[in-house]
């Protein structure tokens, strides 16, 4: 018997902890190299972190719901010759060095990664289910999502309260490494009771909410639960946490921890370092809500999502390449001008409020900022943004006009000199010609640090981002 401890790994850009959501695995499993054993929340992401040995499972340290220290042990793995399950698994573990370390590239060109941000060459192997089948009617591959999981919209997915730019994890830092390859989601596993199936981000929102998963006839593959299930439950109450008071009780005490943890720390760390000024502007767009129309009937854009926050963001680029200063960031020694816009997007998950962000944004035409965006917004939605997409934003819009506000004074995302709130469009009576007529009207909502960007530098700024989305034809004639 070789009994090896498995600690939690740094999941990089400087956590010190995560919370242990799901154990994948339970004591006695024969597992596989690379095999998904533990999802784990931290402060920026949810992952799933792979075995670095096969084997089998020995020892599970911590429980669900654990707050772990990054090194500690998490799971203890038998990689001897105990029993022929695991003595057959081990030329695989030996052709790989016992794994690597995550990242770490090994002598046939294969890579250690966390599951959901890079290759996947060995399926998983769970013990069956209590209470379920065995064998294709009581499992799901690994790999499947859910059907009927459907991404929201583009403007549902990137509302966000005022404070949404403190998310931003850290001050300015180098960009971490690109996440390779497209996030790939784990089989549903069982809930509470061993006959209900549901992902472990899908029994997070029904705990929240308050769902009983047992009391629900899930619509996905195997009859497994999606989100779309615990929401028909809850007859569309908004996915934000929901707290069961007990009877008697006075008060409820909410754990800080994960994402709201720091978000809190962001905020707070922003608005008393960076003095903030905030303006406004209305504008009339009825003729940039004209163009979206015209947009979408074009024959390459009738499967794009086209919405107007994408007007709101090219705009954005546009007005930085005529006002630099507005894409920099303060340091005491410097004030730094990016040359390049990383373009956060405030987006609500059911995990919280998240800013990822998309790279080299002024490099992209109008069609390939179109689908970046709702690439963002897919991949918040579903949980599995990586850490990297969330570090080394520039500027930061956030759409509160989502939610019926018609504006706000966002606070700063740290090591950011401006963020824009982007407000409900409604149809109000303006003056138009002469006349007073019922037109497309939202308005804007700008938050600078003043100690880099003046009050002539900012009005500018919004002045024209506000022309831009006020007639965009003409507006990119003529600075296009």
């Amino acid at each position: 018997m070789s009994v090896k401890d498995f600690p939690l790994p740094d999941l990089g850009e400087g956590l010190t902890e995560g919370e242990i959501l799901k154990w994948l695995v339970a004591e006695g499993d024969v597992i596989e190299l690379n095999q998904p054993i533990v999802e784990v929340e931290t402060a920026k992401a949810a992952v799933e972190i792979p075995a670095k040995w096969a084997g089998r499972v020995a020892k599970i340290h911590y429980p669900e719901g654990t707050v772990v220290n990054v090194g500690d042990p998490i799971i203890s793995i038998d990689t001897g010759g105990g029993s022929g399950t695991v003595a057959a698994t081990e030329p695989a573990a030996n052709a790989e060095g016992e794994g690597g370390l995550i990242g770490e590239v090994k002598a046939d060109g294969r890579t250690a990664v966390l599951v959901g941000y890079g290759p996947k060459t060995v399926t998983a192997k769970r013990r069956a289910r209590t209470g379920a089948p065995a064998g294709p009617a009581g499992t799901a591959p690994s790999g499947t999502a859910p059907a009927g999981v459907k991404p929201a919209s583009a403007e549902q997915a990137t509302g966000a309260a005022f404070g949404s730019g403190a998310v931003v994890p850290g001050t300015p830092v180098a960009s971490a490494p690109a996440a390779a390859s497209t996030p790939v989601a784990a089989a549903p596993v069982a809930a509470s009771s061993g006959s209900v199936l549901a992902k472990p981000p899908v029994r997070k929102m029904a705990r929240d909410l308050g769902v009983d998963l047992s009391t629900l006839v899930g619509s996905g593959p195997q009859g497994s639960i999606t989100r779309d299930d615990v929401q028909a439950a809850v007859n569309g109450v908004s996915a934000a946490p929901a707290v069961t008071v007990a009877r008697g009780e006075r008060e409820t005490r909410i754990p800080v921890k994960g994402v709201r943890k720091l978000t809190a720390a962001n905020m707070v760390a922003s608005a008393f370092s960076a003095p903030h000024v905030t303006e406004f502007l209305t504008v009339d767009i009825t003729r940039g809500m004209k163009a979206l129309d015209r947009l979408r009937e074009q024959r390459d854009w009738r499967d794009v999502r086209v919405s107007p926050l994408l007007l709101v963001a090219k705009a954005v680029l546009l007005g930085i390449k005529r006002y630099p200063m507005i894409n920099s960031s303060w340091t005491d020694e410097d004030i730094i001008v990016k040359n390049y816009v990383n373009l956060g997007v405030a987006a609500a998950t059911d995990r919280g409020l998240i800013v990822p962000n998309i790279k080299d944004a002024e490099t992209l035409s109008l069609r390939e900022l179109a689908d970046g965006m709702t690439d963002l917004v897919t991949v918040a939605k579903s949980g599995k943004t990586p850490p990297a997409a969330m570090t080394g934003g520039t500027f930061t819009i956030t759409n509160v006009g989502v939610f019926g506000v018609d504006t706000g004074t966002p606070i700063l995302p740290p090591g950011e000199a401006a963020i824009l709130a982007f407000g409900a469009v409604r149809e109000q009576p303006w003056v138009h010609k002469g006349k007073i007529k019922a037109r497309q009207v939202t308005t804007l909502g700008l938050s600078f640090d003043h100690r880099i960007i003046d009050g002539e530098l900012g009005s500018k700024f919004l002045r024209d981002v506000g022309a831009f989305l006020t007639d965009p034809e003409a507006a990119l004639l003529a600075w296009g």
